[in-house]
């Protein structure tokens, strides 16, 4: 459903065939501080023993339908002490004015 989300919104936005979601985990802050900076942003609340692993399936998704997804924002090797719960997408090329 994320996947199908961050297709249907790249749609409504107008995305160019070089632009791209990149993923994020965050904790609260850090997820109010994406969607601040970047439009558009989808952000989901996701139990955290779920998270990291739910990020691994959309990358997947994501890399099966655009051979060009950007993977920098990985954070799952730092994921311990953060209290991360969310999945952030966003684009990068789209700041917020």
């Amino acid at each position: 459903m994320y996947v199908y989300d961050l297709n249907n919104c790249a749609k409504e936005f107008g995305f160019k065939p070089d632009e791209n979601w990149e993923l994020s985990l965050a904790n609260a802050s850090e997820a109010n501080d994406l969607e601040k900076r970047y439009h558009p942003t989808i952000t989901t609340k996701v139990l955290p023993e779920i998270l990291v692993e739910l990020m691994r399936i959309v990358k997947v998704k994501l890399i099966e339908a655009k051979a060009g997804f950007e993977r920098k924002h990985d954070n799952s090797d730092s994921t311990t002490g953060r209290d991360l719960q969310y999945l952030v997408a966003f684009n990068p090329k789209r700041v917020r004015p």
